[in-house]
Order: C-alpha cells, then sequence, then structure tokens
C-alpha cells in the first residue's frame, strides 16, 4: 500500500483567501463522502467461481442449495450480532426509507455513543449468480447477471470513523460496501481533542481552530487502511474467512466513490449572500467545455483551446435549486466539480469521482513496487486515496482561481469605464474599446480564455480563436497584421501585458476583472439574475 499520505495543494487560491479574508472564519479541506467496496475480485469469473465449487466439492447443480446454506448462515450470524448487542434489526420494504436518517434517529434516542447502532436487511439489485443451461452442449453452467438479493447494512457509531455503515450482500459473490463521512470522523476527531465546533448537517459552520481541524482532516489520509477495513469485515460479515479459504483468496478493496469539499466557512449568512449570486451566474454563463474539463485534470491543447475531436465524452454544467441552497454542477464522463452554499454561510466547492481512470498518478508497475515509476492511470485501490485527494484538491482550487475573477465589489459599470474612453500610450492615440460591438466582445472572449491565464497567448493562438478556418498565405497575413493591432490596444488599455522575452501575452489581473465584468454584463438574463438575488 502506497506510503504517501497528503495532497500537496490546499485546494484554496491565496487571492480568495486575501480577497475574503475579513469575512472568511476559517478553511476545511478533505474527504466528504467515501464509498469503499470490498470484492471477491476472482469470483467475478464464471470459470474461476466453478473451479471454487470444485475446490469445496459441490457440483454446479448443487450450487442453489449450497448459496442458500451460507446465505442463511450470514443472516443468523447477523440475527445474533444484533441480540447479542441488544440492537434492532429491522428488514425496510421500501427504497424510499433513508437508512442514515434511521440510524442517527435510533442512535440518538438510545444515546449510543461508540458501537453497533443497528442492522437493517433490503432487497436490492446486485451482481450475482444463477445456474443456466445451455441446450446445444446440453451442459449447465454458471453466469453473472443482474438480480435481486437481500443486503444486510450494519450501522455503527465508529470509534475512528464516526457514523458509517458496512453493507453486505447476502449471496455469491458476497460484494461488500463501506460507507462512510470524513466530516463525521471529523467530529469525532474534534471530540477527541477538545475542539469545539458547530455542526450541521455534514458541514461545520464554526471551528474552534481551523489549522487543528484542518490537520485532523490530513490525518484522515494516514489511515491503515487494511486495520480497520479488517475488523470492520469481522465484525459484520464474520464468515468471510471461511468464504475465502478454498482458493486462498481475500478482500480486495477499492473506493468506487469520492467526495472531496473545500469549505469556506464564512462569517455569517449576510457574507455569503452577498457574492454567491455572482458566483452562480458566472459559473453558468462563462466556463465552456474547455474551462469544465480544464477543472477536472484534463488536457486542453493551449494552440486551440478547443476540446479535441478524439473526447467521445459528455461536459455538462447545470443548476438545481435545493432545500439548503443553489448548487451548480459541472461534470465530465461521471466525474464532476460542484458548488454549493451550505447552511448559509459554508461556500462549498466539491469534487466528485467516479472513475479513476480519468486521472494519473506517478508509480511504478503494478507488482513491481522497485521498477521504473512513469505516470500511470489512477487506481480505485485504497492505497491510492492519497492521490484522489491530491487531484481532487487541485481541481477544487482551480474551479476557485476561477471565480475569483469575478469576487471584485467594484460596479461592473465602474470598472469598465477606463476601456470604453480613447487613451494616449507613449504619444499614439488608441481608441476606446467598445464591449457591445460583437467584434470587440469577440476579442475580449478570446483573450480571457482560460488556456490563455498559464502560458498565454500568442498572435497564432488569437487568429485560430478569431478565425475558425484556415485562410489563404495572404489572407493570413493579413490576419496576422489585425491581430497586432488589437494587441497593442488592448496592452494600451492596461488589459495585456508581453510576457518579456517572449511573443506570449497574459491577461493581466486588472485586465481578468474587467473582461470578466464586461462578459459578465452581456451574457446576463435580467429576469435570471433578479430571481437568483432574491
Amino acid at each position: 500500500m502506497n506510503e504517501q499520505t497528503s495532497p500537496t495543494v490546499t485546494g484554496v487560491p491565496p487571492a480568495f483567501l486575501n480577497r475574503f479574508g475579513d469575512s472568511i472564519t476559517g478553511v476545511l479541506s478533505g474527504f466528504d463522502r467515501l464509498r469503499l467496496r470490498g470484492t471477491l475480485r476472482h469470483l467475478f469469473q464464471p470459470t474461476v467461481m466453478e473451479a471454487y465449487l470444485n475446490a469445496c466439492r459441490v457440483l454446479i447443480k448443487d450450487f442453489g442449495t449450497f448459496a442458500q446454506g451460507l446465505t442463511a448462515r450470514i443472516k443468523a450470524a447477523a440475527y445474533a450480532t444484533a441480540e447479542q448487542a441488544g440492537r434492532p434489526f429491522r428488514y425496510l420494504p421500501s427504497s424510499q426509507i433513508s437508512k442514515e436518517a434511521l440510524a442517527r434517529q435510533i442512535a440518538r434516542q438510545a444515546g449510543i455513543a461508540s458501537g453497533l447502532i443497528a442492522i437493517f436487511s433490503a432487497l436490492e439489485n446486485c451482481l450475482s449468480y444463477s445456474v443456466r443451461g445451455n441446450r446445444q452442449t446440453k451442459h449447465i453452467h454458471l453466469v453473472l447477471e443482474p438480480r435481486k438479493c437481500l443486503h444486510l447494512y450494519h450501522y455503527f457509531q465508529h470509534e475512528e470513523l464516526g457514523l458509517c455503515h458496512v453493507r453486505v450482500q447476502t449471496w455469491f459473490p458476497f460484494t461488500v460496501d463501506l460507507c462512510l463521512n470524513g466530516r463525521d470522523r471529523l467530529a469525532r476527531q474534534m471530540d477527541q481533542a477538545g475542539l469545539a465546533y458547530r455542526q450541521r448537517d455534514n458541514c461545520f459552520i464554526w471551528v474552534q481552530e481551523a489549522a487543528r481541524a484542518q490537520a485532523l482532516l490530513d490525518e484522515q489520509l494516514r489511515t491503515d487502511w487494511p486495520r480497520v477495513l479488517g475488523r470492520l469485515l469481522d465484525q459484520a460479515h464474520p464468515l468471510h474467512r471461511e468464504i475465502c479459504r478454498p482458493i486462498a483468496q481475500t478482500y480486495y478493496w477499492t473506493a468506487s466513490a469520492s467526495e472531496y469539499a473545500t469549505d469556506i466557512l464564512f462569517r455569517d449568512a449576510p457574507s455569503l449572500a452577498a457574492l454567491y449570486p455572482r458566483l452562480v451566474h458566472h459559473g453558468l454563463r462563462t466556463f465552456a467545455s474547455p474551462d469544465v474539463m480544464r477543472f477536472l485534470g484534463r488536457n486542453i491543447p493551449t494552440t486551440s483551446g478547443r476540446v479535441t475531436p478524439s473526447f467521445t465524452g459528455e461536459v455538462i454544467s447545470d443548476l438545481k435549486h435545493r432545500p439548503e441552497g443553489i448548487r451548480v454542477k459541472h461534470s465530465v464522463n461521471g466525474n464532476s466539480v460542484k458548488m454549493y452554499d451550505k447552511e448559509g454561510s459554508v461556500l462549498r466547492i466539491e469534487t466528485t469521482i467516479n472513475k479513476t481512470e480519468e486521472f494519473k498518478v506517478y508509480r511504478a508497475k503494478q507488482g513491481d513496487p522497485g521498477g521504473e515509476k512513469t505516470w500511470r492511470p489512477l487506481q480505485r485501490s485504497v492505497g491510492e486515496l492519497w492521490r484522489r485527494a491530491q487531484v481532487s484538491a487541485a481541481a477544487n482550487r482551480r474551479y476557485l482561481e476561477a471565480l475569483t475573477s469575478v469576487t471584485d465589489k467594484t460596479p461592473a459599470g465602474q470598472a469598465s469605464a477606463g476601456v470604453c474612453r480613447a487613451v494616449v500610450r507613449d504619444g499614439r492615440r488608441h481608441r476606446a474599446l467598445n464591449p457591445w460591438s460583437e467584434k470587440d466582445a469577440a476579442l475580449l472572449s478570446a483573450i480571457s480564455r482560460g488556456e490563455y491565464a498559464i502560458n498565454g497567448m500568442r498572435n497564432r493562438d488569437l487568429r485560430r480563436q478569431l478565425w475558425t478556418k484556415v485562410g489563404t498565405a495572404k489572407e493570413e497575413r493579413r490576419r496576422a497584421g489585425t491581430v497586432t493591432r488589437q494587441l497593442r490596444l488592448l496592452r494600451a488599455h492596461g488589459l495585456l501585458r508581453k510576457v518579456s522575452g517572449t511573443h506570449r501575452y497574459v491577461v493581466t489581473e486588472v485586465g481578468r476583472k474587467i473582461i470578466t465584468a464586461i462578459l459578465a454584463a452581456r451574457q446576463a438574463d435580467v429576469e435570471q439574475l433578479t430571481a437568483l438575488a432574491a
């Protein structure tokens, strides 16, 4: 298991903190919800499953009877566990019943501070085995297919993880899921450390010492998962060793889904309420598909700034009104970055990773830890949770950096007034910019693209943005001259500066504020803005 422990970035750009330091009481970055899955990987191959039955001296025709016997023993063990602990064992007939809410209610009423809370059973979908016949060969065989079987939910107030549950599938191949919440775990850690806090739902609206709380969140990345998961498996699935013994296998643990949240704690709800509508508008109106892909670690060619033709996935941005506030979500191929206003005073940026293959990790080849290291696809293994934290924190930081440009409180009209007047630089008069003309708006939109924020832009980069089709040699020379004059105009207005020793230009800090204000004002929908600000 990898020894790397903590992310190298906090997920919060200094510019954001510097600008709103007076209104912010703390920042917490760490895992929110984690779903870990334990699988007997070899048993997901029907041929290996048949070999397993052979090792158990069980014929395929007797698989049903054999599996039912194990299922009955798993259920009996769960009943015995609940009875011994004096805790409820309930069958839940509907998926509409919130198991977590019910567990919290039972724990609160019974005053459970540690140990088993309850065991729930529910009939749910799964991948499992059935015996099927082949009419041509006249033989029977095992088929892994979608079906339903009983699942057992063991809810715990864990001494280390806080509120969590272990879900055990009661039919082959006996998949196990562990679900926990990093914020609940942090509450447990702060209780043990004597830190005061105020918690609502799964976020903290105030903590006594944010730096110490962040250190506790970082400690979570150093969890000895084999120890923790082994003990939980013994408690919730006591037959696992017997089931694994015939072919000497063990449960392999992966993170099937993770949420990494950066919470910015504002002093009060009005402080965040004054800012949030502008962030929502900017997130929906300004971020294009390449921006969203860049937030989530995708490389976008700096020459074109466009999504490559080979990309066949889907990029979606949407807004949803939730009971706790407005949520903006951007997703790429099942992974997403979201923005919430939580509990009125907490700005949450959250990266959800469901498909790790979209990211890379610098490591040696699996099975050869001493071999040459290179960038390889990120695995789901819990041993690489540290890398998930890194890429998630980086995604949150990139998103906040992109939002920082709208955080200035200067009215758009005042911010853009200077560029709407002619200026004289080095004895030469330069015309005013007209933000409402399509030509100038296209120019401002082109230079504000995210791919130019770090490496800058060249004359030919802007030509590709302003003219979609390649022209003749004569037309390209004419276009180059036009862009040269436009670059000179933008520099005269203080929107661009030239990178010393290169042919590249970058947008100035003041220029980014002005351009963002102008583009946001052009795209504004009065009715929607009024509704968001209400």
